[in-house]
Formats: C-alpha cells, sequence, structure tokens
C-alpha cells in the first residue's frame, strides 16, 4: 500500500512556516548579535568611567600620603560609584536615542505588533485578570480609580477581555467594612459587563508576593495574563490593550513594564518630586533598555505578566533563617523578573510615556517609608546572589539593587571622614589636593544630574514638547527650584537610609500597611519627632564650618543645610494650600495637566463622584 502524498497547498503551508521560521531565528540571531555588541559598549564606558572617577579620587586623597582614614575614603566613594557612573550613561544613550533616532522606542523594543485597541478586533475573552492588590488603603479612591479604568475599557468594547480581582490583605475592621461595602457596590453596577471578584485573605503570608501567588494558586488557570496593579495605579484602555497585544505576538514575553508617570497632585512636595523624575525617567529608561534588551527590570506594578511561567519559575519561598533579612521578599518583583530570563522569557520595559498612571507620596514622611520598605527588600537579596537560578546580568541588577541603598550610608561616611581628616590637619596645609578635588566635584555634580539634565534640554529644544510643559521661562524656573529641592532632599534621604540599615540589623521589625495617598499637612511635633536626627547632623555640621574659613567649607553647604532645614521642609512642602497655588501657577507642570486625555478626564471624575458621596442610582444598581 503506497504512502499518500500531501497535498499541494499543505506542501505551500509547510514551506511557509519553515521560511517564517528561518526567519525568525536570523532576525533572533542578529537581535542576539547587536544586544551583545551593546553591553561591550556599555560595559567598556562604565569601567573607563569608574576607572577615571577612582583614579581622579587616588590624585585628591593621597597625594599628601596615605592614612587608614583616606582608605576608608576610597573604600565609600568605591561603593557610591556603580549607581552613579549607570546612571549617567543610561542618560547618555538615552539623550542620544531621543535626540538622533527617528522612533528611539524601536531601537529599544523592536516588537512591531497589531494594534488591539480596535472595535472591530474584540480580544479573546477572559483572557487578562486585572489584580488590584491593597492593603489598609482608603476604599473610595482605589474604587474611583477601578470604576474609570472599567468606563475606559467600556468605551473601547474591551470589557469583555479582561476580569477584575481585588486582592485584600486588610487587618483593621475599618478598612475590612469600608471594601465589603465599596467593592460590592462596584461589582453591582457592572456584575453584567465583566467580572468583579473581591477576595480577602486572614493571613498576610508573603505580602504582596503571596497576595499574588494565591491568586496564582486559585484563579491563575483562567486566563493568560495578570496586569499587576497598586491601590494608586491606573491604566488607561489603550495601555491595557497595547499590554495585551504585545504579549499575544510574543509567545517568549513574560513580562511587560509600562513606563509609569505621576498623576497630577496639588501636594507641594508630589508636584516638584515627580516633575523631576519625570524629566530623568524617559532617558535613564531608554538607555537602560538599550542594553539590557529582553532582560530588563519589573517594578511589580502598571505590568503584564505571563501566568503560566509566573507560576513555574517565579513563585520565591520566602529567605530562610531568622534575621532581618530572613522571610519574605519585600523587594520581590526584580527576583520575579531575574527568575523570568533565566527561564528564557523575556522582561522588557516599554519605554512610552502615556496611559499608566501613579500616585507618589503625598509627603516627605509617607515618601521615606516607601523608601525603607523598598531598601529592606533590596538588602535581603544579600542573600539571594548565590543562590541557584540566577543568570550572571540577574545578579548584576540584583548587586545593584543592594547598593542604591547601600550607597546612603558609604556616602555619609565618605562626608564624615572627610571632615575628621579636615579638622585634624596641620594649620597651613590641607588633606587634599585642591585642584584634582575640584575637578572631581565637578565631575560628579555633572553625573549627578545627569539624566534630569539631558532630558531637560531635550525638552527645551523641541517646540511641541516645550508648550505641553508649560513654555521655556515656566520650565526653567522649574527646573531651577527643583535643582534646590533635590540637593535638600538628597542628605535628608541618605540620613534616613543609613539610620535604617543600622536599626534593621539591630533587630528592629518592619511593618507592611496602608499608606497616605491624600496631601495633609505635617505637624510640628510629628516633624520634630521623625526628623531630629537630620536637625542634630545639620546642627554639628555648622558648628564644624564656624572653625573654618568659607573658602575652605563651601562645598559641603549643601549636605549641611539639606537636614538642619529637614523639620520645616517637611512642614512646609506638606501642605495642601502651597501646592494648590503652584498648581494653578503653571510651575511643575506635567503635560497631562495641559490638555488631560480622556482617560484621565474621567478618572477625576470619579474622584469628584466619590467626594461628595455615590448617588442613589449606583446605590440602587448595586443592590440590583
Amino acid at each position: 500500500m503506497t504512502e499518500q502524498s500531501p497535498a499541494p497547498h499543505e506542501v505551500a503551508s509547510k514551506r511557509l512556516v519553515d521560511q517564517l521560521l528561518s526567519a525568525h531565528i536570523v532576525e533572533k540571531h542578529q537581535e542576539n548579535k547587536r544586544l551583545y555588541r551593546r553591553r561591550l559598549v556599555f560595559g567598556g564606558l562604565v569601567f573607563t568611567s569608574i576607572s577615571g572617577l577612582i583614579g581622579l579620587m587616588v590624585l585628591t586623597l593621597f597625594t599628601s600620603g596615605f592614612t587608614i582614614a583616606k582608605i576608608v575614603m576610597l573604600l565609600a566613594f568605591l561603593v557610591t560609584l556603580p549607581w552613579l557612573v549607570i546612571g549617567f550613561w543610561h542618560a547618555v544613550i538615552g539623550l542620544l536615542l531621543l535626540r538622533f533616532s527617528h522612533d528611539p522606542t524601536r531601537k529599544v523594543y523592536a516588537l512591531n505588533s497589531p494594534d488591539y485597541f480596535d472595535h472591530e478586533k474584540p480580544l479573546k475573552n477572559k483572557q487578562t485578570a486585572l489584580l488590584s492588590c491593597i492593603r489598609n488603603e482608603d476604599s473610595l479612591q482605589v474604587a474611583a480609580k477601578l470604576e474609570a479604568m472599567l468606563q475606559d475599557l467600556k468605551r473601547g468594547n474591551k470589557l469583555g477581555g479582561f476580569s477584575l480581582y481585588v486582592l485584600s490583605d486588610s487587618d483593621t475592621t475599618e478598612h475590612i467594612t469600608q471594601e465589603i461595602r465599596e467593592f460590592s457596590l462596584l461589582r453591582g453596577r457592572w456584575q453584567n459587563q465583566i467580572d468583579v471578584f473581591y477576595r480577602r485573605r486572614e493571613l498576610n503570608t508573603g505580602y504582596k508576593a503571596g497576595n499574588i501567588a494565591d491568586f496564582c494558586r486559585n484563579w491563575g488557570a483562567h486566563h493568560d495574563y495578570a496586569v499587576t496593579l497598586d491601590a494608586d495605579s491606573f491604566l488607561s484602555a489603550k495601555a491595557l490593550c497595547d499590554l495585551v497585544s504585545k504579549m499575544n505576538a510574543s509567545p517568549r514575553l513574560g513580562i511587560l513594564q509600562t513606563l509609569v508617570l505621576g498623576l497630577s497632585t496639588s501636594s507641594f512636595f508630589t508636584r516638584v518630586f515627580q516633575w523631576g523624575m519625570r524629566l530623568g525617567m524617559r532617558s535613564f529608561t531608554l538607555g537602560a533598555a538599550w542594553w539590557q534588551g529582553p532582560s530588563g527590570p519589573y517594578w511589580g506594578h502598571n505590568a503584564i505578566f505571563r501566568i503560566k511561567p509566573f507560576i513555574q519559575y517565579c513563585m520565591h519561598d520566602p529567605l530562610p533563617g531568622s534575621g532581618a533579612l530572613s522571610g519574605p521578599v519585600l523587594s520581590h518583583d526584580q527576583v520575579e523578573a531575574a527568575l523570568m530570563v533565566s527561564a528564557g522569557y523575556e522582561v522588557r520595559v516599554w519605554p512610552v510615556e502615556g496611559g499608566s498612571y501613579e500616585e507618589n507620596p503625598p509627603h516627605l514622611i509617607e515618601f521615606i517609608r516607601r523608601d525603607l520598605r523598598w531598601c529592606h527588600g533590596n538588602l535581603q537579596y544579600l542573600k539571594l546572589l548565590r543562590a541557584p537560578g540566577f543568570k550572571m546580568l540577574g545578579r548584576i541588577q540584583l548587586t545593584l539593587a543592594i547598593l542604591m541603598f547601600i550607597g546612603s550610608p558609604a556616602w555619609l561616611i565618605f562626608i564624615a571622614t572627610a571632615m575628621y581628616l579636615t579638622s585634624t590637619a596641620a594649620p597651613g596645609t590641607s588633606s587634599f589636593d585642591p585642584f584634582y578635588g575640584t575637578l572631581l566635584i565637578l565631575i560628579l555634580m555633572s553625573m549627578v544630574f545627569a539624566p534630569k539634565l539631558v532630558t531637560l534640554a531635550h525638552v527645551l529644544t523641541v517646540p511641541k514638547e516645550t508648550r505641553e510643559y508649560g513654555g521655556g521661562l515656566l520650565i526653567s524656573v522649574s527646573a531651577l527650584l527643583e535643582l534646590v529641592f533635590s540637593m535638600l532632599l538628597a542628605p535628608v534621604m541618605a540620613i534616613a537610609h543609613s539610620i535604617f540599615i543600622v536599626q534593621l540589623f539591630a533587630g528592629k521589625k518592619t511593618k507592611w500597611d496602608g499608606q497616605a495617598r491624600q496631601p495633609t499637612g505635617i505637624p510640628v511635633l510629628l516633624s520634630i519627632k521623625k526628623f531630629w536626627p537630620q536637625t542634630v547632623f545639620g546642627l554639628c555640621g555648622i558648628a564644624w564650618m564656624t572653625s573654618f574659613s568659607f573658602s575652605e567649607t563651601w562645598l559641603l553647604l549643601p549636605v549641611i543645610i539639606g537636614p538642619l532645614l529637614a523639620v520645616p521642609f517637611a512642614m512646609i512642602t506638606s501642605k495642601p494650600a502651597p501646592g494648590l497655588y503652584f498648581k494653578h501657577s503653571g510651575l511643575w507642570a506635567l503635560p497631562e495637566e495641559k490638555k488631560a486625555p480622556l482617560e484621565l478626564l474621567e478618572l477625576d471624575k470619579e474622584h469628584r463622584k466619590i467626594e461628595i458621596g455615590l448617588t442613589k442610582e449606583d446605590k440602587a444598581a448595586a443592590i440590583r
């Protein structure tokens, strides 16, 4: 019996598949070669820069001889260098992409996926789960953001592609009662259009990572993808559908992170902080994506992940032991990204502004509290550096995350040692070479502010962007005042990080709780209680300066003034009235405030609605 030959159309189909597969293999090989060259160039730039800065520091310190104190200064300086140098080159590469590339995004992420935000192209039914992870939050505010997101999806006829899960870890009666009420109302309004689930865990095992793991175990099999949302997250329908379309187009894409922008705010502190962050973020992210490629960052929210490989490879166990670095990993996101990459999947950032938003902390106390939780989580990576399951680049990324916070005490040790050497130097002599020291400081300051300065230069030289940010004069004034703000804030944060690290290793326990998100003034007694260590540091610095001429100590003035003014700085920047004034003045204006997209107008409408209470129609719909 002779074997039947395949039909001509089957042969043609097989040839087409083989051609596409061959083309994909060739394209992937070319991408790997391109990525290898980029990493070689980037590594060379970083290594050369660090070597040059170390050489300048050696010339500054040791021209007058070697001492133990100077060796301590050099070692502390080495700890602060990697983040500084890498951030500088991210900014430079990002600026080059912005200025000389027709499409900077395609230079770092060339995935060409179809646009699923099309009324004629329905999404796969319930393909993607929206995960709103909350703990002791203001449920009214959370519900308003979720309501606005659902309204935007409804306008685009895309509700059918999603399900919404509100995953609570709240443990106070007040918050639990409020959650049950608000999310029951939300479910009642949308029950015939989209699945809305509310689940509260009795035990907060594993914190947010445990919350998401619980979802994966119980509901993960019902969906292909999950979008992670914090309590302050908002994503437009366009952004959500773009995330899904890119996952559909690339089966090896494990996690796709959006560029998260700050929402418009009346908080004085937040307006200045997120304006500066917005300037530095675009060039920094483009530069990082240029060489990291498919081994990019994951920030734990406003991102989408592929559920099946996430369950298989990224469900990490708590760290063993009983010390400060043991237990559930607080900064779980970068660990999950590294594990996903090690499993052969891609983790990428989509460096496009618009559609993905968050609320930043409203005042300095809340800002520090959030930062210290990141600090604790990043220090836990010390236990993972030699653990199996990570590629080399993943270990480097974990190391850099550790150095981001270890750099704070190292910087303070460097400053304190320099002050000690100056105090103990013989009259008429100097412990440091003035020429090389001045040159080094100028270079370092340029590198510190490079991410913001390069994007500022881009904005001021592109007329469309200049108009979106309020005009050249307002941008220049905003940039100058933000520079002063950053210089005051940096030493305050460094002292807070350093005290926290010492307390952490001394056995102090940390607590994860809900965050304050609305601008409210900080009382004077609370400000003194929180920032007395910074104030004492500033007073000691002023006392030290009085023993020398101003020409000998002026370079340390920003380091001393910030902590000295920490109490009034925290109080003034926390008050709502100045924030409202500056919002109307146009200072630190974001492009969205000039011409708000439709989805942000919808979000603003939902926030105003909750301020006056739910309507009778809303309550009736929930009851029905």
